[in-house]
């Protein structure tokens, strides 16, 4: 089953309507996170693509072991399954300002979909080479949703 579009107007306002329903007292039903950290957390994904120098890429062999054993997971179809093992540039530690990090996630979900899926067509990811338009949406989309459900929304 094909997941939602991030690139649509529609989906990606849903997503945001879904984060627009948390407030900083909303709890995980599961994982370490809290709110604020968990939006922190979803952030990094769209730093990777729209704030380059933040995160450093893999490179030798952490390149080929991440290509080769990690991509397939994340722009897959397949769901993540709770609890699952996070990269080290996603671990979000110490508090975190929710109002912050709920402006700048929203943000970043407005700018990829306003950009548009042809602007992903073959972009280059920072851990996974080029992606197709359907890897990169359902790289974004399949992490939103995961996080969001975490939290019941």
């Amino acid at each position: 089953m094909a997941l939602p579009n991030i690139f649509d107007q529609k989906v990606a306002d849903a997503v945001i309507e879904r984060i627009n329903g948390l407030t900083p007292d909303t709890q995980p039903e599961w994982g370490k996170m809290n709110v604020s950290q968990m939006l922190a957390h979803c952030c990094v994904s769209y730093e990777m693509v729209y704030e380059k120098d933040k995160h450093p890429k893999p490179k030798g062999l952490m390149k080929l072991i991440v290509k080769l054993f990690v991509k397939g997971k994340v722009v897959s179809e397949e769901p993540y399954k709770r609890n699952s093992p996070t990269a080290p540039a996603f671990i979000i530690k110490g508090a975190r300002d929710f109002g912050t990090e709920k402006t700048r996630l929203i943000g970043f979900i407005k700018k990829t979909q306003q950009l548009g899926a042809k602007d992903f067509d073959g972009k280059e990811s920072h851990s996974f080479g080029p992606l197709s338009v359907t890897e990169w949406s359902n790289m974004f989309y399949k992490h939103l949703d995961h996080h969001l459900t975490q939290f019941g929304r």
